[in-house]
Formats: structure tokens, sequence, C-alpha cells
């Protein structure tokens, strides 16, 4: 169960405010009963001030007002209200030692795969538009350099995730009516 943020001080707020049983207030903060009662006859907590969970979204006032009226019900915290949110997936990181091999992979990915977008690339790789066009184009600074590679192979992308993108395109070049290419032969180059 998620505990809301700052517990001692919204156990504080909870005594000083509400009508609700210790037991309550004990189990919403996750803390002993014993605590809260401490916490009440002010031998514990005695500077902390207040923290109020109803103007911090994380209990809403109706549910205070259900639980004083029965001491069986208990709090529910706010499904918003979770301290640890959910870690969105940022930018991709890709180790120093392997950038060198990411126009390859680029290379790659632009030959045996050309219905995947740019957003796609960019975003299997961690490159950005700007190297995919050069290299497209053969504008790039090693572009006489450059020798396709899988990037699984490389290291810089996980097979699941380039599946996804091309299933991903495939179903993109169906609904506008076309027909998705063949999947390229498996690689036989090693790493």
């Amino acid at each position: 169960m998620s505990l809301p943020l700052m517990p001692k001080a919204t156990a504080v707020w909870l005594i000083d405010k509400t009508a609700l049983t210790f037991a309550q207030i004990a189990d919403f903060c996750g803390m002993h009963p014993l605590e809260i009662q401490a916490i009440a006859d002010g031998e514990v907590a005695q500077g902390i001030n207040g923290y109020d969970p109803v103007a911090n979204k994380q209990v809403a006032a109706e549910d205070i007002t259900r639980c004083e009226g029965n001491p069986d019900l208990r709090l529910k915290l706010l499904a918003a209200a979770d301290p640890h949110p959910k870690k969105g997936k940022g930018g991709r990181y890709t180790p120093v030692a392997k950038r060198n091999d990411r126009p390859d992979a680029i290379a790659y990915l632009l030959r045996n795969y050309p219905h995947l977008t740019d957003a796609q690339v960019i975003k299997l790789l961690g490159t950005t538009k700007d190297t995919i066009h050069k290299i497209r184009d053969r504008s790039h600074w090693n572009s006489s350099n450059i020798k396709p590679r899988d990037p699984v192979i490389l290291g810089l992308c996980k097979q699941s995730d380039l599946n996804d993108a091309v299933a991903a395109a495939n179903e993109r070049l169906t609904r506008e009516g076309q027909t998705p290419p063949a999947p390229p032969m498996p690689s036989t180059e090693a790493a």
C-alpha cells in the first residue's frame, strides 16, 4: 500500500482537524496506533507542522467525512497522490564506445526496413533526424566508412524493440492500403 507524502505531518493534521480514530490515522499514515496516540498527547512530533492531505490531493474530504462516521472504515490514498510516479522513458543513452557504431545501425535500418519512420529510428537508436537524413543522402562526414550493421548485434537496441517498431510500421502501411515488405534475411555477422 502506498503511503501519503510526509506521513507524520499528515498524521498531525488529521489528529488536529478530524475526528478519525487513532487506528484509522495509523492505517492511513503507515504508523502504529500508539505512535499516533503519542503524537496526540504531544510526546512526539512537537515541532512538526500539519500537512493537509485534502489540499494536496492525497485524500478526498468526503472520504474523511465517511470514515469519521464509521470507525471500521479506512481512508484511501487517491491514485494521483502516489509519491512514486511511473518513470517515463527519457532520451536513450548510448555509451561513448558505441557511438561510432550508430551510423552503421542507421544505415542498416534504412536499407532493411525502409518503411520505418524517422521518429521510429530516432526512438530505437537515440539519434537525430539530421543524422538520419545525412546518412540517407550520403552527405554524412564519414559516409565512405559506413557499413550497414544490425543494431541489435551492435547492442544499440533490443530485438524486441526493433520487432515492435517494425510491427507498428507494418500496421501503418496496412492501414494506408500498402503491402508491408518481406522481412530481411537474418544477419550472419558476428559482434
